[in-house]
């Protein structure tokens, strides 16, 4: 008999799970357009079926036990929206081993657990998608599977966090102060009450990771990530940052070179002709460098009700033609590449430094000696009086370097007497014309 509907078990009705349910309850003739069949909301799991929801009319759909989703023979595919790790995992591998397609927001999960759920899915032909765990409404994820199926990608960079993007775009806009806008971003919803996750680049390191992951098909852990946040930048950085022709944005990179790669998350002076320089409050962008077409960019709200909700729906279509072709279980492939790390002395990038230092004839002089015997040259040089009047600000910008020996130059830079403090480095990222 021929299927004419498909039922959804979800787990979790906070704010994606409420615009999930919102979209398929409102375009149902779109829906049923584009699949040929009729998608319907079976259960709901939540934590409490007494809370009062800004959506109502699903009472009856509630329960509090994921068995009564996880084995209900009648749901075909699993939404998770609910968030949470190793509580998390165990249900989602229990719906795959059941023969459930599964629909995942969940980064943190992916980020840590997604080489094992993917590798689960293909053996029991279940389709697992995640659009909506990297960059909300963005279709970055289909696009790297898909769109360069037939391409080789080198390198994806971009702003993955919106909280940590609007702060410095607040900074950089009104000059303000970090932990003044940080109090701003609280209060207005942008930030949490903690917000390590996010300022840390913690938040965006899980991403990169996912899309690394995804991009190179190598299984990226978390902790190969290199991860630095945004607390430590202050008004002055940005200010010199703009004096010199850059905007501070923290970037997640990914990048390949002879099948060795690097991933990271840090704050990096991003030249005002590149695009990302350009992307400001929450708003999230991606570029993927691709050997056949070149650099492409996604840009979109990074996070919201609706615009995650739109990429989870966006996945449900996804698998539901799939059910409709007999195709489940193809199209998120497990990574099957052989993982090798670039080590510091392959990583190459342009760097800026701001120090204060003793305010002598010829520190200058042997500051600049002292790079040029760890084979670093200088692009751009600033000297100006630091406060205080007994000591002087320098900010320079190298030429591309390896971080290896950026390293070595900042530990014997630190030994120097006249060295007093070494207030910032952060990578630089050029645009098209340099």
């Amino acid at each position: 008999m021929e299927r004419k509907s498909v039922n959804v078990g979800l787990m979790g009705f906070g704010t994606v799970g409420t615009g999930v349910v919102r979209i398929v309850s409102a375009h149902q003739e779109d829906l049923f357009k584009q699949t040929g069949l009729r998608i319907g909301i079976h259960k709901i799991l939540v934590k409490n079926k007494e809370k009062k929801r800004s959506l109502t009319g699903y009472e009856q759909l509630l329960t509090t036990n994921a068995d009564e989703i996880i084995y209900d023979p009648e749901i075909d595919i699993v939404i998770e929206v609910m968030g949470g790790v190793e509580q998390t995992k165990p249900l989602i591998l229990a719906a795959i081993q059941q023969g459930k397609h599964v629909i995942t927001a969940n980064k943190d999960l992916m980020a840590v657990y997604g080489a094992e759920i993917l590798n689960a899915a293909q053996e029991n032909n279940c389709d697992v998608f995640y659009e909506a765990s990297v960059a909300g409404g963005i279709p970055i994820l289909r696009a790297l599977v898909e769109s360069f199926s037939s391409d080789r990608i080198t390198k994806m960079m971009g702003i993955v966090n919106g909280t940590t993007n609007y702060i410095l775009s607040k900074m950089s806009r009104e000059g303000a102060d970090y932990h003044q806008v940080l109090k701003e971003a609280q209060k207005l919803g942008y930030a949490e009450a903690d917000p390590t996750s996010d300022v840390e680049g913690l938040d965006a390191a899980r991403k990169m990771a996912i899309l690394s992951t995804l991009g190179f098909r190598v299984p990226v852990n978390l902790d190969e990530v290199d991860v630095k946040g945004i607390s430590h930048i202050s008004r002055e950085d940005i200010a010199y940052g703009k004096k010199l022709g850059y905007e501070i944005k923290l970037l997640g990179l990914a990048q390949r070179d002879d099948d060795e790669i690097e991933v990271s998350v840090e704050p990096t002076l991003v030249h005002k002709s590149h695009p990302l320089a350009s992307v400001n409050g929450v708003f999230n962008a991606v570029c993927v460098h691709g050997e056949a077409v070149g650099e492409t960019m996604f840009y979109g709200p990074g996070a919201g009700e609706l615009p995650t909700a739109t990429a989870v729906v966006s996945d449900l279509v996804t698998v539901v033609k799939n059910m409709k072709l007999g195709v489940n279980g193809r199209g998120m492939v497990a990574p099957y590449k052989e993982k090798k790390l670039k080590t510091d002395d392959k990583k190459f990038s342009k760097y800026f430094l701001r120090m204060v230092v003793a305010d002598k004839r010829g520190v200058l002089a042997k500051i600049t000696q002292l790079f040029a015997d760890n084979h670093i040259s200088l692009a751009q040089v600033i000297q100006q009086p630091h406060h205080g009047g007994e000591h002087a600000e320098i900010v320079l910008v190298t030429h591309k370097i390896s971080k290896r020996d950026l390293d070595l130059a900042l530990l014997y830079l630190r030994d120097m007497d006249v060295t007093k403090e070494i207030k910032s480095c952060f990578r630089v990222e050029e645009g098209e014309e340099k």
